[in-house]
Formats: C-alpha cells, structure tokens, sequence
C-alpha cells in the first residue's frame, strides 16, 4: 500500500471516531438547573393549662419526614415556643411534655411556604390515670392566644410590630381584643421614646410654629403623641369594631415581588373583614382623616386649615404604605417575639 493511501485510510479512521466522539458528547444530556428552595415555614405556639396559665419550661418535641431527627425547644417564662425554618409541603407533629401534666400530641401540620402558623395548643391537663387530652378551641380563645402573641413581636426584639398576622387566616378579633391590641401600641414605652424623636426633629425644624424651649418641645410632644394616638385608636379599635373589620396588616410572603409590593401599598384602603373576605378599608382611611381633622383643635392658628389637614392625612396613609412595604420586604426576618418579663 502507497505511503498516501495508508494516510488517507488512516486519517479517514481517525475522522470517523472524532465524529462518533463528538456525537456521543452532543448526546449527553445537559444538567438541569437545580429547583429554587422554597421559603421555609414557622411553627409557634404557647403552652397553658387548664386555668389559662402559662406553662414555662414545658419540652416541646417535633417530629416529621423532613427532619434528620426530632427537634427539641423548652417554653420560655410566657409558655411560648417557636420552629424555624421548617420545609414546606411535609407534615410536621409537635408533642409537648410538662412534669405533673399529662402530655399533648398535636394533629399532623403540614406548612404553606413562608407560612407562619400558630399551633393551636390543647390546654395540659393534670396528670391523671387517664392522660388523653381533649382539644377545644373557641374562635375567640384561638383570637386571644394570636394577639397573645403579636404582642410580643418587636422588631430587633425592641420596636413594637403588634399590628402584623403572619397567620393568613388568623381568628377575626373582638371588640375587647381590638381596643387591647390599640392601647398596647399607644402606651408602649417605645413608642413614647419615638414620639420624643418626632418632636426633637420639628423642634430643629421649628414646625409646626409652636415655641423654642421646652415648653414648645412639650407642645411639639403633645401634638405628635394625640397625632398617634387619635389616628390608633379611631382606625385600630373604634371603627374597626363599629365596622366589624380587622385593623392588622396580613403579611403574604409567597408569590411574585409585583404581587407582594401591590398588596402592601394598597393594604391602607383594602382590608379583610372579620368574616374573612376582602372589602374597602374604611377603618384605616376614616381613622387617617379623623386625626387629620381633630389636629386641627391644638395646632397653632398659623398651621390650621386644609393644608394641615390634607397634609396630615397624606403623611399618615404614606407612612402606613412605607411601613407595610417594609414588612413585606425587611420586617419578617428582623421581627422576633420577645419574652416579657
């Protein structure tokens, strides 16, 4: 065989199996990219027994196909407990253990991502021959133990954030507990240390046209704490009750960022009633303009009128927007329940 042939044959063999190779690459399927995580859940719940008294160091075991091995949390001073970080889509099961209490073992919960679900607790009963203990929980003590616990949600365990359900389907609250969750806001200490803020920056600012000194610092004080406090309690509790709708802002946390930013700036005019469906939030918007009108009494003469009044209505509903913005977005992580002592 010529030297040339023996090349071509050679050559032609080589093409071939670089083709077969390349082929064979072209065949392997690409690997597909890995599923998003879902946004993981929260179960809390608190321990009481029969008299309605908290139950302090109670083992709190949960259990589910999800976890490696059980987790195991103790109640804090209020009978309160949290699981974090939970996988949705998978049934969980909690079993609480407390000494000379019989122990409870909660149905299977199965989470929702994001979800933020407050375990409805079956009051421990004494230890007995008998240990079964029945579950039964009215609307309205399944209301009571969820402000029980949004009174204690602070925002770096310090700024209130009592008015956000993390609960989508929260118990619809009472009259009593409306007005309760209204003065818990306006007799916070906190927030009497932010209202000696506001008056601080207007007294720089020297608006509205009170004094210098302290007597105008007093006078600064005074207008912005009535401010709050007409807006909390007219939109948070009076109208609300007259109105039967809920004064809370239902966090979502699931879906689109379009989505979740829509349903917080519209939550001042849109709100859920306490028959659970969505209806004009005539509370907020009544609330907003009744403190608007109202400053009108204790304002100096030189701010009165309808530029103080326009101008105190819009300042409130963009604020209220702003803040719900902020739950959607930055809160939700920020926000623990602290332990009252």
């Amino acid at each position: 065989m010529k030297l040339s042939s023996f090349v071509f044959v050679f050559l032609s063999v080589l093409m071939l199996c670089l083709c077969g190779t390349t082929s064979e690459a072209q065949e392997q399927p690409l690997p597909l990219p890995e599923a998003p995580r879902a946004q993981p859940g929260v179960i809390v719940g608190t321990v009481v027994d029969v008299n309605d008294d908290t139950v302090p160091g109670a083992t709190v075991i949960i259990q589910g196909p999800a976890l490696k091995s059980p987790r195991t949390v103790a109640s804090n001073n209020n009978g309160f407990f949290e699981f974090n970080d939970l996988e949705p889509a998978t049934p969980y099961q909690v079993i609480i253990s407390a000494p000379g209490f019989a122990s409870w073992t909660s149905p299977e919960v199965t989470l929702q991502p994001g979800q933020y679900a407050i375990l409805r607790v079956g009051k421990l009963r004494v230890a007995q021959a008998v240990t079964k203990v029945t579950v039964g929980f009215s609307t309205e003590q399944l209301a009571t133990e969820q402000v029980r616990i949004e009174e204690h949600q602070r925002v770096f365990g310090i700024i209130p954030n009592f008015y956000v359900s993390y609960d989508p389907n929260a118990a619809p609250l009472t009259t009593k507990l409306k007005f309760k969750l209204a003065a818990r806001v306006a007799f916070d200490p906190v927030t009497f240390f932010g209202v000696g803020l506001v008056a601080a920056s207007e007294q720089a600012g020297d608006n509205p046209d009170y004094r210098q000194g302290a007597i105008g610092y007093a006078e600064r004080y005074g207008a912005a704490y009535t401010n709050g406090f007409t807006d909390i309690m007219i939109g948070g509790a009076i109208l609300p009750s007259l109105l039967h709708q809920d004064p809370r802002y239902f966090y979502q946390g699931t879906g689109t960022n379009k989505s979740r930013a829509l349903h917080a700036l519209t939550s001042p005019f849109v709100c859920k009633g306490d028959n659970g469906q969505w209806q004009p939030n005539y509370s907020t918007v009544g609330g907003d303009l009744a403190s608007a009108a109202i400053s009108n009494a204790y304002y100096p003469p030189s701010n009165r009128g309808v530029g103080l009044f326009l101008g105190n209505f819009l300042i409130g509903t963009g604020q209220r927007s702003a803040a719900n913005l902020a739950q959607e977005f930055i809160l939700r992580r920020l926000t623990k329940v602290k332990e009252q002592k």
